[in-house]
């Protein structure tokens, strides 16, 4: 996948500087000196409105002056002018724009009115921009600085991503002294176009970057993000420092969950959900990118720490522990093995000590020791020099075991000159060391953590089946009478009677509006009773006073009807009191946790668990994550909350039923799929026991604005889930039925299984070229994929309980959203079956349903009977000069009314170049 127009500003062979200068120190002087000092072959023109000549090129009064065709232009002209630069370019044919120019959305609507100038014109004319106030972009591979740094890093395979040009500025002089190579180096700036969604996909098909580095302030378009950053991460690291961690966003929220839902909490959930590993500092960003690279990834969190000085380990054991590590219990065997070769005086235990005087040998025992045990997932090495050993003799005994090993090995080799020789040479041979063990431990939990969060991409939760889903419009009528009263809250009863629709399990709630009434709601449930306040106006009923407990009569009853809603007067003389709640009061045991979600300005839905009842929010105890959720999703949220361990089962408590725990969450989750209109939900408590469930109480707030809006499918999630309404059953033509549907991860060992089914002439025409073999690595690519930009249907055959896919087809989508590249492929045991032509038909039905206007194929010219078909289903073949035939097919005019040539409007179009006619 590429996203288009980018290499115009990464790879340009030719480049306008829009305010080029030769005052020193300005701007347009440094741009000018860089580009053309940096890459002696790429043509430089700068652009003057005053002047002929800059630093000795002939300057040009505007872009349009230009006499050949230029792939970028970089402007630094004040921020007024810029629309009309802009335009120049779009006429010229420019279209890799950066704007380095300051003076847009930051000052004010006077700023964005600019901007959106700038984005009208990115429209007509088809532009890349970045920017506008960003330091520009620096490629060393290439030799490009399209910057007004006079610095240019080493090359290497790290891209680098910066929200902050002053942060980027000082990182890329950090980097060059400590010798950082880059493949890529961007400075973002305000995002009105490129933005990080933008470059992960850029970068994630650049052969150069092996990981991609990012600053973060904040993300723009939050489902782009996600669907690039989700792709690239199986093969790619993406590692970032995200700034503003304690900024309050939830000052007027109108639940628990709207207060306790910060906006860092929610960047968490999405990074873990998106693959991504979430550093604290700039230094972990390199560290995690070089480990990541060199080290195999750890199965577990149970590490090895073995040192020759006890404090040392110690400050390892601290780090580690406080960012969720364990210290590996060793097994008997590995004791009785350490007891064998160590002194007598070793620690006995985990960490190793190997005391002071150990040399190489004892190293080479105590590490091979540690190891070999099962127990064991990686290994700390601490090494502080005390005379007697030689740090290199350890540091090559060291890389003589990671030959052979496939465990994770990091080491501190603490001190300066007395250690430098030493970790020379463990950096040379793709072993990790660092000055202090606290920066290694730090390090292996960022890489377990990289290692659980790729976990999270493998789960693909489906949408109920259809015969599942309850009834939505009872909910959506329930709604929309609420917006009709203008009310955002709705009642107690009629939150539980929208969770009722999802099985989520209520406590049986009466509505009484007199003592009398409540009385008879009483007697009719069986006492003991609870009453509570019912006012639109108060969501928390306890802080008025609005709740009595353990009402065991008909006098109480009364009494406390009269209490509670004088208490509701007293303390909201404005609120509407409708009446009270009537309610069985639970006595049996359980535990009390809380359920409840948020519409995020960035992310959409929110879903929060954690320890409920009244001290919610002073304990804080809760983990947040994105819908769409599986069950394994459901307790990955649950497993990072604290009343998780009591849910399993403490001291005399008996566990909690976690499965049925897990149902309710995943249909809560279904629930804010179907119904963007929630804007905050609240269910606290909701109890749970051994066996049974219950909500006691429930709140939900809608948006009113949104009450009567229609949604596209699934718009307002940034995960899409698995796409079920394209699975569908087709007869083969010799009678056996198979299975049309999307592919999931784990079809994994049924892609390899079709694979072997290939012939050599099959995987040529699928692949272009033989491929004998396809790595874990490769088979990931095309099984775990984002349904939001790649859609594969494979056809599977079941016969006897032996699953078998026979065929795939898969449209990977444009990032314009409105073309898509298809391929396809029938195992040769199943070909002349009718297979092929009706994948690549239902494909293009699909295309219809996700509205793209065009799709193409690209095919070797000996693949006859893939043009063929090609052919019969409509699309257009152009042979092209680089040997293969391309399909394209326009499906605009199935998708639209056909317009009269009145009604079409068309784009401006560049103006044509001399050259471009000499070379037609």
């Amino acid at each position: 996948m590429v996203t288009l127009g980018l290499d115009k500003i990464f790879n340009p062979k030719s480049v306008a500087v829009v305010g080029a200068s030769d005052e020193e120190g300005s701007v347009g002087y440094m741009l000018m000196k860089n580009l053309a000092g940096f890459g002696e072959e790429r043509k430089v023109y700068p652009v003057n409105i005053r002047k002929d000549e800059v630093l000795g090129f002939k300057a040009y009064k505007t872009v349009n002056e230009i006499p050949e065709n230029v792939d970028l232009a970089v402007i630094a002209t004040p921020a007024k002018t810029v629309p009309e630069v802009v335009k120049q370019c779009g006429e010229a044919g420019i279209t890799g724009i950066i704007i380095v120019s300051a003076g847009f959305k930051e000052i004010g609507s006077e700023g964005r009115a600019l901007e959106q100038k700038i984005l009208q014109l990115k429209e007509i004319y088809g532009l890349r921009i970045i920017g506008p106030n960003c330091l520009g972009v620096i490629r060393p591979s290439v030799k490009l600085n399209a910057t007004f740094l006079n610095k240019m890093p080493k090359e290497g395979n790290i891209a680098f991503i910066s929200q902050s040009g002053a942060l980027g500025s000082a990182i890329i002089d950090w980097a060059i002294h400590e010798n950082i190579g880059f493949s890529n180096f961007v400075s973002v700036g305000s995002m009105i176009d490129v933005d990080f969604g933008d470059l992960i996909d850029y970068f994630g098909t650049d052969p150069k970057t092996k990981s991609i580095l990012m600053y973060v302030e904040g993300i723009t378009n939050a489902r782009k993000f996600m669907s690039a950053a989700r792709h690239f991460a199986r093969t790619k690291p993406i590692i970032v420092v995200k700034a503003g961690k304690f900024r309050e966003s939830a000052k007027a929220a109108a639940s628990h969950t709207g207060s306790l839902t910060g906006e860092d909490i929610v960047y968490n959930a999405a990074f873990k959900r998106a693959g991504i590993v979430r550093v604290e500092e700039i230094a972990d960003l390199f560290n995690c990118a070089e480990v990541l690279g060199m080290q195999p990834i750890p199965k577990g969190p149970n590490v090895a720490i073995i040192t020759n000085a006890g404090g040392p380990g110690i400050m390892a054991v601290d780090a580690l522990i406080s960012r969720g590590g364990k210290l590996a219990k060793l097994a008997p065997k590995t004791m009785s093995k350490l007891n064998s070769v160590l002194p007598p005086y070793w620690s006995r235990g985990n960490p190793v000590d190997i005391l002071g005087d150990a040399k190489a040998d004892r190293y080479e025992a105590a590490i091979k020791t540690c190891l070999e045990d099962e127990n064991v997932d990686g290994v700390l090495i601490i090494y502080t020099h005390q005379g007697v050993t030689d740090p290199v003799e350890v540091a090559k005994t060291i890389v003589k075991i990671c030959k052979h090993s496939y465990k994770t090995v990091l080491t501190s080799f603490m001190g300066q000159t007395d250690v430098e020789a030493a970790n020379k040479l463990l950096n040379e041979n793709g072993i990790p060391t660092y000055s202090t063990p606290e920066q290694a431990a730090r390090t292996y939990m960022y890489m377990y953590q990289y290692k659980r969060n790729l976990e999270l991409l493998y789960e693909t939760p489906e949408e109920l089946p259809v015969d599942t889903v309850p009834p939505k419009r009872p909910i959506t009528v329930m709604i929309r009478n609420a917006a009709k009263e203008n009310r955002e809250i709705l009642t107690e009863p009629e939150a539980k009677k929208l969770l009722n629709y999802y099985n989520i399990p209520v406590v049986k709630t009466f509505i009484a509006k007199t003592a009398d009434e409540a009385a008879a709601c009483a007697s009719q449930i069986g006492y003991p009773v609870v009453l509570k306040i019912l006012s639109p106006q108060i969501v928390h009923k306890s802080d008025v006073g609005g709740v009595m407990l353990n009402l065991n009569s008909e006098a109480e009853v009364k009494e406390a009807f009269e209490t509670v809603i004088r208490r509701a007067r007293e303390h909201k003389p404005e609120a509407e009191i409708q009446g009270v709640t009537v309610q069985p009061m639970i006595k049996t045991g359980g535990y009390e946790i809380i359920l409840g979600a948020k519409t995020d300005i960035i992310f959409g839905p929110v879903i929060m668990f954690g320890m409920g009842g009244i001290g919610v929010e002073l304990f804080r105890d809760v983990a947040v994550g994105l819908p769409p959720l599986n069950q394994t999703l459901a307790r990955r949220i649950m497993e990072e909350t604290k009343i998780y361990q009591l849910l399993k089962g403490y001291r005399n408590m008996p566990p909690a039923n976690l499965k049925l725990l897990e149902e309710i969450i995943v249909r809560f989750s279904q629930l804010l799929v179907d119904f963007p209109q929630i804007k905050e939900i609240d269910i606290n408590p909701l109890l749970i026991n051994e066996e049974n469930a219950v909500a006691l109480d429930a709140r939900v707030i809608i948006d009113k604005e949104r009450a009567f809006a229609k949604f596209e499918h699934h718009e307002h999630l940034v995960i899409s889930p698995y796409p079920k309404k394209y699975e569908t059953l087709w007869k083969l033509r010799d009678g056996r039925t198979v299975l049309l549907r999307p592919i999931k991860p784990e079809d994994e060992p049924l892609w390899l299984e079709m694979f072997k089914n290939f012939s050599e002439e099959s995987i040529r025409y699928r692949f272009f070229q033989i491929i004998k073999d396809t790595p874990h690595e490769v088979r990931v690519r095309y099984c775990n994929i984002d349904y939001d930009r790649e859609i594969a249907i494979v056809a599977e055959l079941n016969e006897g309980g032996q699953r078998k896919i026979l065929g795939v087809v898969r449209l990977i989508i444009e990032p314009n959203g409105k073309a898509g590249e298809i391929a396809f492929i029938v195992a040769d045991p199943w070909q002349g079956l009718g297979l092929g032509t009706k994948m690549v038909d239902y494909m293009i039905e699909i295309c219809k349903d996700k509205k793209l206007e065009t799709i193409y194929g690209v095919m070797l010219p000996d693949n006859t009977r893939a043009i063929n078909l090609m052919k019969n289903m409509g699309f257009t073949l152009t042979y092209q000069k680089d040997g293969t035939v391309k399909a394209v097919l326009n499906l605009k005019e199935e998708l639209e009314p056909l317009s009269t040539e009145k009604e079409k409007t068309e784009k401006p179009k560049p103006k044509q170049r001399q050259t471009e006619k000499m070379t037609q």
